[in-house]
């Protein structure tokens, strides 16, 4: 088997290939050019995309030419695809926004210099389409009985499904066949809820150009719980600081079930194989080493290393591993010190910071005795926290075990 097909087999991206054996053979022979699409739909891409990130970077590392394509064009409609209900629709000008933020975290895993890979944006030849033109050559080539047998439309009629939806499958499949024209594009790669997209763009490539293209799809990674991988208390993992801080995006790393790190190790770091099972068979307390480890790396990759530096100190300063530790990474918000010396109700102050998103769910926090102020659980919903709990400048709060934010007061 081919290297790079190796790599990202042992590593856990394989799940669907339309045609394994003439992917081995292309990757053996020839410097093969590839594609995965992101579409601008928000203002950061989020945890569900580090496996393709990951996977293309493998591929693109191995000498292959990478495509990383900002859905522009197709982030008009939206995808159906995993989605209970439509996508809301954006504003052209919110959609470029987004797609601009987006090219810059690409950016981080694929190296576009000197041709080594394209960023390209697929409103460039979507966004002026002749609609009945469209429909003429590129329409005709699909069955509609074919495309409600994939999953996602099937999933979606049970809730109602657009028709503007129904048209997005037409346009991935456009988007395949003219990257292979232009670009000679021989293969799409995306998560496994893409498979029915990327059959199609295969297939139209196929009739229209008569060229055999290849479709790939990686895993949908779940946690050991069986909850979706990148969710947290506050909703998704973003790459954006702004939405997600470093610290955070550390500590997610950090805390994930002992029965996930050496996955995890695979997936989301570059970390040799041999180096990844000797981390992946420690046990107990030791184990605690290996999530440290992939924490780092993979906020290092993201955020850069004096940001990763950072999270990890502020992390063991919090946890009291490292005595005189910058704490600044965690999370944080000034109050005055006349504010805190007239006292502030435990659930009010609570819900002032990112531990609780409002009143209510600092109340539950409270009452189920996850509210720690200054090392001190805080179960009295009445309870005022003053100049007391302040300790060399700040009031360190908790929630749980693993969630910290320190207030500093001025």
């Amino acid at each position: 088997m081919n290297q790079a097909l190796a790599t990202l087999n042992e590593r856990g991206f394989v799940k669907q290939c339309t045609d394994l054996d003439l992917l081995d053979k292309k990757l053996s022979e020839e410097v093969l050019t590839f594609y995965c699409g992101f579409d601008p739909t928000g203002p950061s891409l989020h945890a569900g995309h580090l496996v393709p990130l990951f996977a293309m970077a493998h591929l693109n590392r191995a000498g292959h030419r990478a495509i990383a394509l900002v859905g522009g064009g197709t982030a008009r409609i939206g995808d159906p695809s995993g989605k209970t209900e439509m996508r809301k629709i954006l504003s052209y000008e919110e959609i470029k926004s987004n797609a601009d933020k987006i090219k810059e975290q690409i950016a981080k895993f694929i190296d576009f210099s000197n041709d080594h890979a394209l960023l390209l944006d697929n409103a460039e030849w979507l966004a002026n389409l002749n609609y009945i033109d469209f429909l003429r050559e590129i329409g005709r080539h699909f069955s509609v009985n074919r495309m409600l047998s994939f999953e996602a439309y099937k999933q979606r009629l049970e809730t109602g499904l657009s028709f503007i939806e129904f048209n997005y499958q037409l346009l991935q499949s456009y988007d395949f066949l003219i990257l292979n024209q232009k670009y000679g594009c021989g293969m799409q790669i995306g998560g496994d809820d893409q498979w029915g997209n990327i059959v199609a763009g295969a297939d139209l490539t196929r009739r229209i150009e008569g060229n055999e293209v290849i479709g790939l799809t990686f895993p949908l990674v779940t946690r050991s719980d069986g909850k979706k991988m990148g969710k947290t208390e506050k909703g998704a993992l973003f790459l954006n600081p702004e939405m997600t801080s470093v610290y955070d995006f550390f500590q997610y790393w950090r805390n994930v079930a002992d029965a996930d790190v050496e996955k995890f190790l695979f997936l989301y770091t570059f970390l040799p194989a041999e180096e990844i099972r000797e981390l992946g068979k420690l046990k107990d307390q030791e184990i605690n080493r290996a999530k440290e480890i992939l924490a780092y790396e993979i906020t290092k990759i993201i955020h850069g290393k004096e940001e990763a530096d950072g999270a990890r100190d502020a992390a063991k300063a919090a946890f009291g591993g490292s005595e005189g530790a910058d704490k600044s990474s965690i999370p944080s918000l000034e109050l005055p010190a006349d504010e805190i010396g007239g006292g502030i109700n435990v659930v009010d102050l609570f819900a002032r910071t990112s531990l609780c998103q409002s009143k209510g769910e600092a109340r539950r926090l409270v009452q189920q005795g996850g509210a720690i102020v200054s090392e001190e659980k805080i179960s009295d919903l009445d309870a005022v926290i003053g100049s007391s709990y302040v300790k060399d400048g700040e009031i360190m709060l908790k929630a749980g075990k693993k969630r910290f934010f320190r207030l500093i007061v001025k």
